[in-house]
């Protein structure tokens, strides 16, 4: 059975680096276009995440692919500090923390995926900072919704998934604790 790819893969998405910046629906403040869709790249990241984190091999299709194996990558970090969190107030702050913390760009020492992702450059390294950070903090925040739903604590259907690693990498580096 082949990986999920995104179905916003198209050849006029406009690109920071080589991930495609797309629009999403949020309400957090940031760089990205907002769009009123049916369904965004956050929504296949969830949608598609517990099916694509058991590959350890994935085929590029598309700018959108990279960013939704960016964000997939993201989700496996959230899910291991939504395990962590007592309730469902507390994952809130949890998620917006890890959103906003400092975390390495493509052609940082610290990015797992260099090889496949292109460094940013001149205006496009602030851009690209800010547009991930909205993703995430967007991704973060509809990750509880899922995760905990109507309950004050999180599902064991989406926390089992804490000990995988989507493509055996982790955008945590080594021996950082989330």
């Amino acid at each position: 059975m082949p990986a999920y790819h995104s179905k916003l893969n198209n050849d006029d998405t406009p690109v920071i680096g080589n991930i495609a910046f797309l629009p999403i629906r949020t309400t957090v403040k940031g760089p990205a276009p907002r769009t009123e869709s049916e369904e965004d790249i956050i929504d296949e990241t969830l949608n598609y995440f517990k099916a694509n984190v058991f590959f350890k091999n994935y085929e590029i299709k598309g700018t959108a692919d990279r960013l939704l194996i960016y964000l997939t990558l993201y989700a496996t970090d959230c899910i291991v500090k939504l395990q962590k969190s007592p309730n469902k107030n507390q994952a809130l702050k949890d998620m917006y923390s890890l959103a906003i913390s400092r975390f390495s760009l493509p052609g940082e020492a610290g990015f797992p995926l260099n090889a496949v992702y292109a460094k940013p450059q001149g205006n496009d390294v602030e851009k690209m900072r800010s547009y991930l950070t909205q993703c995430r903090q967007e991704l973060g925040q509809r990750m509880v919704e899922k995760v905990f739903g109507n309950s004050d604590t999180p599902s064991k259907w989406w926390t089992c998934f804490s000990r995988r690693k989507f493509m055996d990498k982790t955008l945590t580096p080594l021996g950082q604790q989330i």
